[in-house]
């Protein structure tokens, strides 16, 4: 069984699993979203008294701090007990990329230059990491939702607003890409 859970699945097995859960939530009459969760935990601590935003019946949404919960010890079980020592395969061209902007072919999934422990303290890792939280913590609130809320569950709702929404987040996505990160690295 182990072997079956550790090596790769197809994007086929990930996709049937994603629409299976959208046709359960949509049936119950759910959305989903990771980003409403701290809005739901400020809701339970008690903030509703004194911000009209927190104000809600939080109870409502426990099935999706449940989740959250789950995707958070699922991640600590596969990282500690489901991963193999297998190398991360990254293509020659994504390589040669990240070569021109200075960066060294990753080990793992993230570039060690951005996510080691030294870039987390130097002064540019810090501001980059900070305000790239700041921007994706602003964007979700500001646009009603995250990618995946918006993504998943609005297009699965057929929400114009969330088709508005992921168009953004891939032209903002390209831009940063091409025009904002040669600029930064």
């Amino acid at each position: 069984m182990i072997d079956i859970i550790t090596q790769t699945w197809s994007w086929w097995f990930s996709g049937a699993l994603i629409a299976g859960i959208m046709f359960f939530l949509l049936y119950f009459g759910q959305s989903f979203g990771f980003s409403s969760n701290l809005r739901t935990i400020c809701a339970a601590s008690g903030l509703g008294k004194k911000v009209k935003f927190f104000d809600f019946n939080w109870k409502s949404q426990i099935w999706n701090l449940v989740f959250l919960v789950g995707a958070i010890i699922g991640g600590f079980l596969a990282k500690h007990y489901l991963s193999t020592d297998a190398p991360v395969q990254i293509s020659q061209a994504t390589i040669t990329d990240l070569n021109q902007l200075g960066f060294a072919a990753p080990a793992s999934l993230q570039p060690a230059e951005l996510f080691s422990m030294e870039a987390v303290f130097s002064l540019k890792g810090f501001l980059v990491l900070a305000l790239g939280g700041l921007m994706v913590g602003f964007g979700s609130r500001y646009a009603g939702g995250c990618t995946s809320g918006h993504a998943i569950s609005g297009l699965s709702d057929l929400q114009v607003p969330s088709l508005i929404a992921v168009i953004g987040f891939f032209a903002g996505g390209l831009i940063m890409t091409f025009l904002i990160f040669p600029l930064i690295f």
